[in-house]
């Protein structure tokens, strides 16, 4: 349901959908009728096109029922049906949120945001998405508006405190990679050197993925939401004076539903 939700975000942001199975024809219209499906569903029965893009999931033993299964992934193409990106998942259970995937290539999305105030720097977060399942691949974002003549060090900076955000472990969350923007170069002339830093707004995506094994499931004992927390550290500095360090305390909450695992209507 995550994906028909955003079917219009989507064609807003230039994007058609297709979903490719390995289900057949029937189970799909089935599967579309019960759920109010607006986009295509292609039937791949035999698995032969996801055979030929190499993404048939290997770890599925041939002799079960499920033996068919693509591995999890988006492909992303052009008007010319060439593929500009791809987002796969480590595990077969875990899926990439449309909303995700849309922040990860630059794109806004419709989400309620909170205004956190910092200093030197004005701060938007939100989480890609409000409600998860088990297994959806989902968004952390903060989208960061330096002050006027301020700028902030990039990841690997030596000798200063580069920006930083850190989630808190906790059950039911796998904390992915954070992915920072290119930086620019910044050159502090009393000291003759040059060092990356962000002085225009940039943004920040931490991926996390609602664990579903069942380990971590029953760990969450049926719980209705999830907060995630985290601070972001930085260190902002103007052309003659570098402020004291900060530490902003994040926190994103969204709300949890069970996966829809009927794929036919029981009759």
């Amino acid at each position: 349901m995550e994906l028909q939700g955003r079917v219009d975000e989507l064609r807003r942001n230039g994007f058609g959908l297709a979903v490719i199975s390995y289900d057949s024809v029937a189970v799909l219209a089935d599967f579309s009728g019960r759920r109010g499906i607006e986009y295509p569903l292609l039937s791949d029965e035999g698995s032969t096109v996801i055979r030929r893009y190499g993404i048939l999931n290997t770890t599925v033993d041939p002799s079960d029922d499920s033996f068919g299964y693509p591995f999890p992934g988006t492909f992303m193409l052009n008007q010319q049906g060439e593929v500009t990106s791809r987002f796969f998942e480590a595990g077969f259970r875990e899926r990439n949120s449309v909303a995700s995937v849309l922040v990860r290539l630059g794109n806004q999305v419709n989400v309620p945001a909170t205004e956190v105030t910092s200093s030197y720097l004005d701060i938007t977060s939100y989480a890609t998405d409000q409600i998860a399942a088990p297994g959806t691949h989902l968004s952390l974002v903060l989208d960061i508006r330096p002050g006027e003549n301020i700028h902030v060090y990039a990841p690997g900076v030596v000798g200063y405190r580069p920006i930083a955000l850190t989630l808190d472990a906790q059950p039911g969350v796998l904390i992915r990679s954070a992915q920072y923007p290119e930086s620019e170069d910044y050159y502090f002339e009393p000291l003759d050197e040059h060092v990356r830093v962000y002085q225009s707004p940039f943004r920040i995506v931490q991926d996390v993925t609602i664990d579903p094994s069942r380990e971590s499931q029953a760990a969450l004992g049926g719980a209705t939401s999830l907060t995630v927390t985290g601070t972001l550290n930085y260190q902002a500095c103007d052309d003659k004076i570098c402020y004291n360090p900060q530490t902003v305390p994040l926190s994103w909450t969204v709300a949890l539903r069970t996966l829809d695992r009927e794929r036919a209507s029981q009759r």
